[in-house]
């Protein structure tokens, strides 16, 4: 790390051993699917939100790096700079569960063109706690909320309905009810969304 700069390879250096066996494992498994897919036992495993944090910093100073104009940096290390990059993107975006780092990850792709990295974040969203996609909902990146209220709608009507109750996400989880009324045409979420509508007039009345 030391031959990419200084700011590199503190953060490099500030990584716990375990964070930093991540990424030096999956830079040694050659692959060449662009943005692996979720898995079961991943999905399950426990949360390490430090990591993500960890991981999230080396990928901002990667690509940071990355975007600098040196002509001091050979071809070859261009690419492995971007390769490390690369593979600390598919790292996070295997194991996270943070609003946060999936916006990173989006926004990182947005800007490359990656779609089919976008689609795979997508998927990746069936890990998350709702009321972290109900976060991302409310991002003010425009593709982070599309992905994130599709990823509501298509959640149980039953998890959206116990949203109802959240002074912060009630509003996020009306919408996805509603979209699953009028898109989708569930007719429990329509006779929830008519529900809801009843006792707004109700409130107003008074």
């Amino acid at each position: 790390m030391e031959d990419f700069g200084g700011r590199l390879a503190s953060v490099w250096s500030e990584l716990r051993p375990t964070t930093r066996g991540l990424v030096e494992r999956a830079l040694q498994t050659p692959t060449a699917a662009p943005a692996p897919a979720r898995n079961t036992n991943t999905a399950n495993a426990p949360y390490d939100a430090r990591a993500d944090h960890e991981l999230s910093r080396l990928l901002a100073a990667l690509d940071e790096r990355a975007l600098e104009r040196d002509a001091s940096l050979e071809v070859e290390k261009e690419n492995q700079l971007r390769h490390m990059a690369d593979t600390c993107a598919a790292v996070l975006q295997e194991k996270t569960r943070s609003a946060e780092v999936f916006a990173q990850l989006v926004r990182r792709a947005d800007g490359q063109r990656d779609y089919a990295r976008i689609d795979a974040l997508a998927d990746a969203l069936t890990g998350f706690a709702p009321s972290e996609i109900c976060e991302l909902a409310r991002s003010q990146d425009v593709v982070v909320r599309a992905l994130a209220n599709e990823a509501l709608a298509q959640f149980p009507t039953s998890v959206l309905i116990g949203l109802l109750s959240d002074p912060v996400d009630s509003e996020i989880a009306r919408d996805a009810l509603r979209r699953q009324a009028q898109d989708y045409g569930s007719e429990e979420a329509r006779q929830i969304v008519n529900a809801l509508a009843q006792v707004d007039a109700s409130n107003d009345d008074f």
